[in-house]
């Protein structure tokens, strides 16, 4: 099936779409977005005395507050007992539920736990393997790969991606461009075509009857002439828009990735994304349209001979290339 994000086709797993690749950055946008969501937030219990109260049988408190370095939800109770902490007390908490937070900057100090070890906050690249792991995981398999501090590695990984997005800015520019040339095309043969259909109708119209089916047989080649021709523009057409999709979905990821991403985000989909923009703009759009679309040169040549025994009376299509 086709990506919603990326539109770049690829397989589904054996175990179903629950065994695809996360895409951690999105995951963390919507659950900070559910954060700030009033209507869901209303439901959203508190993460520390919610597994208690609700084995005693008692309601569970709704959360209030959520505090950003320890990805912790809590109701106004719990909250007074977190910040009186000393290791807390500086930490940045958000209202639950109100709209106003912004939800980029919440993403941007958000901390990125290691899957494997999920109390580790990932804080290394390692450059051998091309992923972006914890302390926890260097110490156990890439502790002899050359390794960098992810925050410098983000730095030249976001150059990446805005030169990513440059060029594939560049090419939706171009196939954007192409839309209305096809557009033109395709009304300029119908038009032609047009012309085509009343110079057979005004030579049929100066015959006898007796030539009736011949014209109806010149018409219906220059039906089928049209048909074809238009459904090749409008297939193509169709094509071109289906780059143009997935060009801006590139365009539009690796912006939300520029201006709300991590270090850890960037690292994450850059290379990636290098790798689909690449793809992208070495697809030879202008080619691609010039190719599957070879000019075409439809002309009538009108019949003088009035032989009935004639078989083009009327006279006979040819369709040049």
């Amino acid at each position: 099936m086709s990506c919603p994000l990326c539109r770049k086709e690829f397989t589904i797993p054996h175990d179903g779409l629950s065994g695809t690749q996360k895409n951690f950055f999105m995951q963390k946008l919507v659950h900070v977005r559910k954060l700030s969501a009033s209507q869901e937030a209303q439901h959203i219990p508190c993460d520390v005395c919610s597994s208690d109260e609700a084995s005693a049988g008692e309601t569970v408190k709704a959360a209030s507050k959520y505090c950003v370095q320890c990805q912790q939800k809590y109701c106004e109770q719990c909250n007074l007992h977190h910040r009186k902490m000393k290791g807390c007390s500086n930490h940045t908490q958000v209202d639950i539920g109100k709209e106003s937070e912004s939800v980029e900057q919440i993403s941007k100090i958000s901390p990125v736990m290691c899957e494997q070890h999920k109390s580790k906050e990932i804080k290394v690249f390692c450059q051998k393997c091309r992923v972006a792991i914890c302390m926890r995981c260097f110490i156990k398999s890439h502790k002899s790969h050359d390794c960098s501090d992810i925050e410098e590695v983000s730095d030249n990984l976001r150059g990446l991606v805005v030169t990513d997005t440059e060029k594939v800015t560049n090419c939706l520019k171009k196939t954007e461009g192409l839309l209305p040339r096809l557009e033109k095309e395709k009304n300029d043969v119908i038009k032609h075509l047009a012309g085509i259909e009343n110079e057979i109708n005004t030579a049929a119209d100066k015959l006898i009857a007796a030539i009736q089916r011949e014209r109806v047989k010149l018409l219906s080649e220059v039906k089928s002439i049209r048909l074809k021709r238009a459904k090749q523009l409008e297939t193509v057409k169709q094509e071109v828009e289906q780059h143009r999709t997935a060009l801006e979905s590139f365009r539009r990821y690796s912006e939300t990735l520029l201006s709300s991403g991590t270090a850890c985000d960037v690292t994450r989909s850059a290379n990636s994304l290098h790798d689909r923009a690449d793809e992208l703009t070495k697809f030879d759009v202008i080619g691609h349209v010039d190719s599957s679309l070879p000019p075409v040169n439809v002309t009538f040549t009108s019949s003088t001979l009035l032989d009935k025994d004639h078989k083009n009376l009327v006279g006979m299509i040819s369709e040049g290339q």
